[in-house]
């Protein structure tokens, strides 16, 4: 064992990749590895920094999109049934609006059919209601003309600021009235004229005496007025059976503030 190690030594002496300007031959790949292995540290560690002082909102982002892919993909069952009736609504709306234009196939009854909804307008029924007020001479008659007055009014109002909210186009671009203007009934939902003749309708039945022939007249006008709005394009099916319930709400909400006879001589003797 001694007399072999300093054969072994000799050995290394003799060796010329053992000499100095050889030594950095003998572990290159060993360096290289290093290197790299140490840049790739540094660079995993520099991705990982990275990723950990990277917009929080973009890492929610990323978690959440598949999440709403999925609901978008699989909605629920209740956003399948409320699109499609509201498809449904959308399609027949348009086959009944056989008067929006003067090409639908009932095009020559537009005008008969615009006539029909003038009956319905609140314009003609404000200032018929305010002309029958100046004339009589009844306090019964007065009472039941100003609480007249204030439900047409509230409809105006009450139609207009849910128009305003929901903001719905009809089924066909039409632009509206003038009357239609002046009684803010500019959108589709609810439909002013359904919700006003829904109204007018109840109240007369309610206060005043009228044989069954009218009564049933009555009725048939107001059907008659709210769909015919379907017919020319204005309003969705839904839009009407709509007005016809804020119409019917309207009504129960006069009769919680009704105005006695005493109220409306103060109101009259103001005017």
């Amino acid at each position: 064992m001694p007399a072999s190690q300093p054969r072994s030594r000799a050995r290394d002496r003799n060796n010329v990749l053992n000499r100095a300007e050889f030594l950095s031959l003998n572990q290159p790949l060993k360096g290289n590895q290093e290197s790299r292995s140490s840049s790739r540290k540094q660079s995993g560690q520099a991705g990982a920094a990275g990723a950990q002082n990277a917009n929080p909102k973009e890492r929610r982002q990323s978690q959440q999109l598949p999440e709403e892919d999925c609901m978008q993909l699989n909605p629920s069952f209740k956003g399948i049934a409320f699109n499609s009736l509201l498809a449904i609504d959308i399609c027949m709306s348009k086959r009944l609006g056989v008067c929006a234009n003067r090409a639908s196939s009932w095009g020559g009854a537009r005008s008969m059919i615009n006539l029909l909804g003038i009956t319905g307008h609140g314009i003609p029924w404000i200032a018929g209601t305010l002309i029958c007020l100046v004339k009589s001479s009844t306090l019964a008659g007065q009472e039941v003309l100003m609480n007249l007055l204030l439900a047409l009014l509230l409809d105006i109002m009450i139609v207009a600021g849910l128009q305003k909210l929901a903001k719905r186009k009809g089924p066909y671009d039409i632009n509206p009235g003038l009357l239609d203007y002046l009684t803010m009934d500019t959108y589709a939902f609810p439909a002013g004229h359904a919700s006003r003749v829904a109204m007018l309708s109840k109240f007369f039945l309610n206060h005043l005496v009228l044989a069954i022939p009218l009564r049933i007249l009555l009725v048939l006008w107001a059907l008659c007025v709210g769909f015919s709005r379907v017919m020319i394009g204005r309003h969705h099916i839904t839009d009407v059976l709509s007005g016809f319930v804020f119409g019917y709400l309207q009504f129960r909400l006069v009769e919680l503030i009704w105005m006695s006879s005493n109220t409306c001589q103060m109101l009259i003797s103001i005017w």
